[in-house]
């Protein structure tokens, strides 16, 4: 059975949403690419199998060369094993802090994209909206009647003014 066709400009949107990404994480470093692949790597519930097992393991046979009075290399209470859970942890933050922080670039970059395009369409529907009214009153068989919603809809809105409204539909009452 064929995949169903999509339309060039759904295929065109995807290639620059595609390209958005891949710029993006071009555009990061060296560090940054090794950061982002390694805590990509580590966040899988496997890893939490591991450490798991990992620890189990360490403690059991740590506990069993003392208790057959062998030398254990990290006896109760561990601090070995302390240091290096401490250790990292501290390192495996500081790594999702840093790919956080990559990914909220990116989510940025997006927000703003988003926001620039709505603001477009919205002009752009505002001056449809404006010539669908002009062609209603020069054409002899349409009615020509004011229509004041249409009005305010032809007129572009002015982002600012919409901050504003947004802003003190948000204050606390009395504040």
């Amino acid at each position: 059975m064929d995949e169903p066709s999509v339309p060039p400009h759904v295929e065109q949107s995807v290639a620059a949403i595609v390209e958005l990404h891949r710029s993006h994480f071009r555009r990061a470093g060296r560090a940054q690419r090794v950061i982002s692949t390694t805590t990509a790597a580590v966040a899988r519930p496997a890893t939490l199998a591991v450490i798991a097992v990992a620890v189990t393991v360490w403690v059991a046979l740590n506990t069993w060369l003392t208790a057959t009075g062998r030398v254990a290399p990290d006896p109760y209470p561990y601090a070995f094993l302390s240091l290096t859970v401490s250790a990292g942890g501290f390192l495996l933050a500081a790594m999702i802090l840093i790919a956080q922080r990559h990914d909220d670039e990116l989510s940025t970059l997006r927000d703003q994209l988003t926001l620039e395009l709505a603001i477009l369409s919205e002009q752009k529907t505002a001056k449809l909206i404006a010539l669908l009214e002009e062609l209603r009153r020069s054409v002899p068989d349409l009615e020509n009647r004011r229509d004041e919603i249409a009005e305010a809809l032809a007129e572009p809105a002015d982002p600012s003014l919409v901050l504003g409204a947004i802003e003190a539909a948000h204050r606390e009452p009395g504040a």
